[in-house]
């Protein structure tokens, strides 16, 4: 399995590099993207550096490096998750404006009809930011909000954030046997 991870500028960088953990766990091969903001938000929200994000992948690239491997349909990837992703990425990748490789490494995924997962991260939501999210659904990305469960009684913070990475690798059939499933009442 070959997944690109893209750390845009929102709140919840943690959901990215919980995401490159998990897949690291998993054996899948990873390609990283962090915009500015995102590198940004990273060091202002978590303990982690960049070095140790970019450590946790295959394969880091600039999100100003247009030539990567990951900006063309010909490189064989499964998909892409975007984690979190800001309302201003999913404007970006809605109207295909593909100024940065995260934008244009959606841009690929919308073309080549591969999975794309957008973790949006925003509250609330404008009219702009739903019908955006509306039309990439259209297009084929899940919509896949930061939103936590509570019937697996989160005990922290972290908790709820592996309980959304299980749910997002679950969309890539990517299974950890550690995750709490529902069982019914």
């Amino acid at each position: 399995m070959k997944v690109i991870v893209a750390i845009s500028g929102a709140s919840g960088a943690i959901m990215g590099i919980r995401l490159l953990e998990m897949l690291q766990k998993a054996d899948a091969e990873t390609h990283l993207v962090i915009s500015s903001w995102g590198r940004v938000t990273i060091e202002h929200e978590t303990s982690y550096s960049i070095k140790d994000v970019e450590a946790l992948a295959d394969y880091s690239y600039s999100s100003k490096n247009q030539a990567a491997a990951i900006s063309s349909g010909s490189f064989q990837v499964d998909g892409m998750i975007v984690a979190p992703c800001s309302m201003k990425t999913v404007a970006s990748i809605r109207t295909g404006l593909a100024d940065n490789l995260i934008t244009r490494a959606a841009d690929v995924m919308l073309k080549e009809r591969k999975k794309l997962l957008l973790l949006a991260r925003e509250t609330p939501l404008n009219t702009i930011h739903l019908e955006n999210m509306t039309e990439l659904s259209k297009m084929g990305a899940v919509i896949f909000p930061m939103m936590p469960a509570f019937y697996n009684h989160p005990a922290s913070l972290d908790d709820a954030i592996d309980h959304l990475a299980y749910r997002t690798l679950d969309q890539f059939g990517i299974v950890l046997d550690e995750a709490k499933r529902w069982e019914g009442i």
